[in-house]
This record gives structure tokens, C-alpha cells and sequence, in this order.
């Protein structure tokens, strides 16, 4: 049996979208284990997420280094020294540099909160609601160094309703970002998902420019 997918998650926050990768790797479902966990911020709660599930946490405060350039050289230090195969944004609040992301190209996934390349950057619920969509969901990318950009690996889409406020609406999407992350990761641990010249290939054939989309 071939060894495990290595990842490595940075998170800022709560780390939901961490505990549900957790939970499909403990489940069997996905082939990889997480050989660590580093945050920019001391209080996230996801650390204590990954604590209790015996992985290993690191915290580097990004206010502590000389500017973002000499913040992601220490992290790309940190992140090596795991050497994984993948590297998992879930919910990482800072905008990492060229040189990062050249670092890590093809084995650097991102979520985000929209279906992009629609409202880029954050307040993705209100503005879907404020620009009167019938559609919204969230994304899963490859990073590249254009904010928010990459080619597009899967997308969920959830219906608005009437009645939908930007609380309501997160709601809805973050169960489907729970859904569609460990389904991109699993994807990658099973060697079936890679970044090529012309964009995101599963099983060999290039996804469309939507990514693989689900309606829910």
C-alpha cells in the first residue's frame, strides 16, 4: 500500500473546514494524513481542533516578522520541514507572496466563499445578496499568485433565497465547503487531481473553467 498523502493546513480561525478533512481522513474516506497544523494567530480555535486530534501545532504570529516577505520565508521553512505533498489554505487570513506561492505551485489548494471567479476577496455573501443572485456557493482552486485566482478545481452551488441574509446564506455554503474540500483533497491523495499548463486535469482530462460543478 502506497504511504499516505502528507498535507499541511494553515488556518487563521475556527477551522471548520479543518475539522472536516480531519474527519474524512479519520473515516477512511480520504488517503492522507495531516503532519501538521500552523496558524498566523495564537487564539484560532482550529488549533485546539487539531490538538484533540493529535496533530501537531505550530504558530508563527506574522506581527512578530519584518514584513510579509520574511514572514512566508519562515513559513515555507516551517511548512518543508513536514515535507508534504500538499499544502491546504483553510481559512489562512493573509495574502501570501509570489515567491510562496511559486514555492508551492501545483500542491497549494484554496476555498473560497464564492463561485469564482465572482466577488473576489471577503464580504462574499453580502455581496451576492446586495447584486440580487439567484446562485452562490464556494470554490475550490489552485493557488496562483492573482488573488483569489487559480485554475478552478470544484465548485458548489447553492440556490438564494427570499429571505436570505448573509448569515443565513454562510450557513448553507459552508456545509457544502465541508463537502467539496475533502473531496478536492481526496482527489489529490488518489493522484487522480494535478495542476497542468492548461489548468486543473482529474483523471487525466482538463476540468472546464468552472471546475467540477455540483448543484445542490
Amino acid at each position: 500500500m502506497p504511504a499516505p498523502c502528507n498535507v499541511v493546513v494553515l488556518i487563521s480561525g475556527t477551522g471548520g473546514n479543518l475539522q472536516a478533512l480531519i474527519d474524512t481522513i479519520q473515516a477512511g474516506v480520504t488517503p492522507a494524513r495531516i503532519s501538521a497544523v500552523i496558524s498566523n494567530r495564537a487564539d484560532a480555535y482550529g488549533l485546539q481542533r487539531a490538538q484533540a486530534a493529535g496533530i501537531t501545532t505550530q504558530v508563527f504570529d506574522h506581527k512578530q516578522f519584518d514584513g510579509r516577505e520574511a514572514f512566508d520565508a519562515a513559513l515555507i521553512d516551517a511548512i518543508d520541514s513536514h515535507q508534504p505533498h500538499l499544502v491546504v489554505l483553510a481559512g489562512f487570513m493573509r495574502i501570501l507572496t509570489p515567491g510562496f506561492v511559486r514555492h508551492y505551485a501545483g500542491r497549494l489548494l484554496n476555498i473560497h466563499p464564492s463561485l469564482l471567479p465572482k466577488y473576489k476577496g471577503l464580504h462574499t455573501h453580502q455581496r451576492a445578496l446586495e447584486a440580487g443572485d439567484r446562485e452562490h456557493g464556494c470554490s475550490v482552486h489552485f493557488v496562483s499568485e492573482e488573488l483569489d485566482g487559480g485554475a478552478l478545481v470544484v465548485q458548489a452551488v447553492v440556490a438564494v433565497q427570499p429571505d436570505d441574509s448573509p448569515s443565513t446564506l454562510a450557513q448553507r455554503v459552508h456545509a457544502q465547503e465541508h463537502l467539496i474540500y475533502p473531496l478536492a483533497v481526496r482527489w489529490f491523495a488518489e493522484g487522480r487531481l494535478q495542476l497542468s499548463a492548461q489548468g486543473a486535469l482529474l483523471d487525466g482530462q482538463l476540468l472546464p473553467n468552472t471546475g467540477h460543478l455540483i448543484r445542490t
